[in-house]
């Protein structure tokens, strides 16, 4: 080899430090380390694909998910505020293995007289607390909200062995159910329905003044547990912040109330004949073809009317549901009730449904349905199409709670009629949120319980794009600069959260019950991860393409987190292990910097350390080859020789390279750069992101050039750049539209911003 070559080799491809350390070696080596950076592949933290969930992230040859019917009896008794029901549980075992007994989950429990749930958090005594929370604490009696069960009888009325482990049952069943095999059982139970507007419970009823109520009813049956290829049998007990986790199956449910009530629930009305009048039922046809405005099926003056009295007699509703994984009710005499017909993706007809009381006039009227109209056609555009027939927003004072068909959403106005916009897009956003858990849990069927994020953040993150989208369809609604106030989704506003204190923060992979702000956790930063996913990372075209497959394939299926991750990557071709691991597995937080510029000018004559290289390895200039040499502003080299030289002296040996190996029109069309920038981009933060730089020249135009996220895989401290360009450099900003979450912009400037820069305006506007 060329003395020059063993030049180059040394002064291009080893830094100076890596050359002295090779010379002059260290008497003891330093100690190791494992593979810590963040670009490494996942295969520490994921399972083993298998045949039953695949590499890929779709479904495996083995998959199986086991299937629960339901026949049921319920009654409401509006006097004693109590349900009775019985039912029937058809159990179909399609997994590969002997099931020695069944659980099954008693929801109800977390309200028993001697339930756990209450005593489950520690934290001493507040300074403040609410008054009606202490009043419920400390002086009031327990509510007694359990499940009375009756009896648990084989289908030829033998009783069967259980035992009831707070909101757990186990039934013992005689023999093994064997795989293929299904198992039919009866239970009959009772229990006190609460009041959800003093306990705060997912469902329950709301007392109004003249004696009636309004009733949002769940987890009111003895439900069957999740099994499968994960965990076995999901049988973690329900503690309040931890959702659900259901087999899908079929549902006829047959529910009496008073015959004064209006109800609906999951599934498609049986009997509309036996429970409707017949001006109610010409006007519930007539929905069924009226795609531009609801039809009253109930209206405003009728519910007057029906609150008044309180019937004696009862009716019986019929609903029967398909392929669902859960069944929810509302009732009431007060209600006004409205539909409207949705054509979704697939041109599909859905009905959009308004149930409300007076006390939501004239909020509701104006807007509940058409936030579920909405939302039925962005989710549907962006997974696939809504599969259900209906989709009922409930009017109930301070809920948000979501079922297959059906949601309860809070957002009441003043008595006058009155109301806020943060009431009404508060209202507006609780509805899009509770209406879209159709898509996510209730169809790509997760595991509440264990993974909150994957419904709530998934969700919120859908919820923002539909939110936008209202806006658009709906400039009546928001302000003069037409955009929707998501409180959730924008970069910005989870900044706050990220960089706080870290004993109250954890990873989005934790339990729900195991975390300190569910809110900030589940819900806001894996819809900020997405959204940053979506518009910085992977680009509309590659995300929506791989989240629309994701949705698709575990429609109706039960996925897990890493079927979501795997899935992401496999149709999309971005290699995404750094995100998941470092925005879900890690507390970490995003800050990226500026750290120094440094100006740099062409020379054709060697500078003081190529000048140094050579006397240290016994070399004249005259072995180098052709070389470009660049020669710091602020050096003396610059101030001594290369400032005192023309430009065409200074670009004499590259002009000539250009001379001779281009022809005219080739050089006519290069950007012929006369300055030369290092920037040096330094990160604080944890996490690696995409580097997104505004640079503004002195004619006042400027460049955006966004970094590929890699450019840290080497160095995940500190990054230098070259900028050549024919136009000085006046100023250079990092994350000049704040689309990273990037926790201190102080950093994010150079020359640095001295006072409220542009940059500290736009940020405080958005967080704003």
């Amino acid at each position: 080899m060329h003395k020059f070559k063993y030049l180059l080799a040394g002064f291009c491809f080893l830094s100076f430090s890596a050359v002295f350390s090779q010379e002059n070696g260290s008497e003891e080596p330093e100690q190791g380390h494992s593979n810590t950076n963040k670009f490494r592949q996942m295969y520490e933290e994921f399972s083993t694909p298998n045949m039953y969930r695949t590499a890929s992230g779709a479904p495996g040859p083995a998959y199986y998910q086991q299937q629960a019917d339901y026949k049921m009896d319920i009654e409401l008794n509006d006097e004693s505020q109590k349900i009775i029901g019985k039912e029937t549980i058809t159990y179909t075992n399609n997994s590969p293995d002997k099931l020695e007994f069944l659980w099954v989950q008693l929801d109800q429990n977390v309200r028993a007289k001697d339930s756990k749930a209450p005593l489950r958090n520690g934290g001493g005594v507040p300074p403040a607390e609410e008054t009606a929370n202490f009043a419920n604490k400390y002086y009031k009696a327990p509510f007694d909200g359990g499940f009375n069960i009756q009896s648990v009888k084989d289908t030829k009325g033998r009783n069967l062995p259980h035992t009831i482990n707070q909101t757990m049952m186990r039934i013992d069943i005689p023999k093994p159910l064997e795989p293929g095999e299904k198992y039919s059982f009866n239970i009959e139970w009772w229990y006190n329905v609460n009041n959800h507007t003093i306990d705060r419970a997912r469902s329950g009823y709301e007392l109004f003044p003249d004696g009636n109520k309004n009733y949002v009813i769940a987890q009111f049956y003895p439900r069957m547990a999740v099994y499968n290829d994960v965990e076995g049998w999901q049988n973690h007990q329900f503690w309040g912040s931890g959702e659900f986790a259901l087999p899908f199956g079929n549902f006829e449910v047959n529910i009496t109330v008073p015959a004064d009530h209006i109800l609906d629930g999951t599934g498609v009305l049986q009997n509309p004949k036996e429970v409707l009048t017949d001006e109610m039922l010409k006007r519930y046809e007539k929905a069924k073809t009226s795609y531009k405005k609801p039809v009253f099926i109930v209206t405003e003056d009728e519910a007057r009317e029906n609150e008044k009295g309180h019937a004696t007699d009862k009716k019986t509703w019929r609903l029967k549901a398909e392929n669902v994984r859960d069944f929810a009710f509302t009732t009431s005499r007060k209600y006004i009730w409205e539909m409207q017909a949705v054509k979704t993706s697939e041109n599909k007809t859905v009905m959009a449904v308004s149930i409300y009381p007076k006390e939501g006039n004239p909020l509701w009227e104006e807007y509940s349905t058409k936030a579920v109209v909405q939302t039925l056609k962005t989710y549907s555009h962006h997974t696939f199409a809504y599969p259900y027939p209906k989709a009922i927003s409930v009017h109930a004072k301070n809920q948000g709670m979501e079922y297959p068909m059906i949601c309860w959403n809070y957002g009441r106005p003043n008595e006058d009629g009155t109301y806020s916009d943060r009431t009404k897009f508060g209202m507006i956003s609780v509805i899009i949120h509770e209406v879209g858990h159709n898509y996510f849990p209730m169809i790509v069927n997760s595991d509440e319980r264990q993974w909150g994020w994957m419904d709530e953040g998934i969700n919120t993150f859908c919820q923002y794009l539909t939110e936008q989208e209202f806006a658009k369809s709906h400039p009546e609604a928001v302000g003069p600069d037409g955009k929707y106030p998501s409180r959730r989704g924008e970069p910005s506003k989870i900044v706050d959260y990220m960089k706080g204190d870290q004993n109250f923060i954890a990873p989005i992979m934790s339990n729900p019950e195991n975390v300190f702000q569910l809110g900030a956790n589940a819900y806001a930063k894996p819809a900020t991860a997405l959204n940053i996913l979506r518009e910085t990372v992977m680009g509309h075209d590659l995300f929506d393409y791989a989240f629309q497959t994701y949705a698709q394939r575990w429609m109706f299926k039960h996925p897990t987190p890493e079927d979501f991750f795997r899935t992401m990557e496999d149709a999309s071709a971005v290699d995404l292990d750094w995100f998941w691991r470092e925005w879900f597995y890690t507390t970490d937080h995003v800050d990226i910097g500026v750290e120094g510029v440094k100006k740099y000018y062409v020379s054709s004559t060697p500078n003081a350390r190529v000048k140094e290289i050579l006397e240290e390895r016994g070399m004249a200039e005259s072995d180098l080859p052709d070389l470009v040499y660049l020669v710091a502003e602020d050096s003396d080299d610059y101030k001594n020789e290369v400032s005192k030289r023309s430009e065409e002296d200074n670009f004499k040996s590259l002009n000539e390279y250009l001379m001779d190996n281009f022809t005219p029109s080739e050089r006519a069309k290069m950007e012929k750069p006369k300055y030369f920038y290092e920037v040096s981009f330094n990160k604080p933060g944890g996490i690696p992101m995409p580097l997104i730089v505004e640079y503004t020249y002195k004619d006042g135009t400027k460049k955006d050039i966004t970094y590929p996220v890699e450019i840290w895989r080497k160095n995940d401290k500190e990054v230098k750049i070259v900028e050549a360009s024919n136009k000085e450099i006046t100023s250079i900003v990092v994350d000049p539209k704040a689309e990273t979450a990037d926790v201190d912009t102080s950093n994010n400037s150079w020359p640095e911003q001295k006072g409220e820069s542009d940059f500290d305006k736009f940020k405080e506007k958005v967080q704003n």
